[in-house]
């Protein structure tokens, strides 16, 4: 019983790490993003004109994360750099109308979906799926694993989707 208790576990986790990397190719197919590309652009998207460090601050990515990411998002003609009138060491970063089509195409994202559905069950049982996924990452050894809360198994500040 254990062993079978433990293989159907072992399934379960791997439907999860499935669905995460089917829903990462097809948005790379759609608009040859990563989920995080993806992320900042809509994070963009919502507060209008914004700043690297406050787009860092909302996704919860390291400054050096978003700057790798906005590089690509503007090599891909996605955002706009503009450089703050009041305070020129700062920058101001604005879709372009090609972000703007890039977001209308995307699939509905797995993370959005994944966050709706969580956020509607009752405050008992998304505690209890924490304690469970935690302890899910102990037993993996990977509870010290810094990971930034994304539905996404490649690195986040990849360039290229995979």
């Amino acid at each position: 019983m254990d062993s079978e208790i433990s293989s159907l576990t072992l399934r379960a986790l791997r439907r999860v790490l499935r669905a995460t990397e089917i829903g990462s190719r097809q948005l790379a197919a759609t608009t040859g993003l990563t989920p995080s590309q993806m992320l900042v652009l809509r994070e963009i998207d919502v507060r209008g004109l914004t700043t690297p460090s406050t787009i860092a601050q909302a996704v919860q990515f390291s400054q050096a994360t978003i700057t790798a990411i906005v590089d690509r998002l503007v090599a891909l003609g996605f955002v706009q750099r503009q450089r703050s009138e009041t305070d020129k060491r700062q920058f101001r970063l604005s879709l372009l109308p090609e972000g703007v089509r890039a977001l209308a195409e995307a699939p509905d994202p797995l993370q959005k979906r994944f966050t709706d559905r969580f956020d509607a069950l009752p405050a008992w049982e998304r505690a209890m799926i924490l304690a469970a996924t935690e302890r899910l990452a102990m037993l993996m050894d990977a509870q010290s694993i810094d990971a930034a809360p994304l539905l996404d198994g490649g690195r986040i500040d990849r360039i290229e989707p995979d």
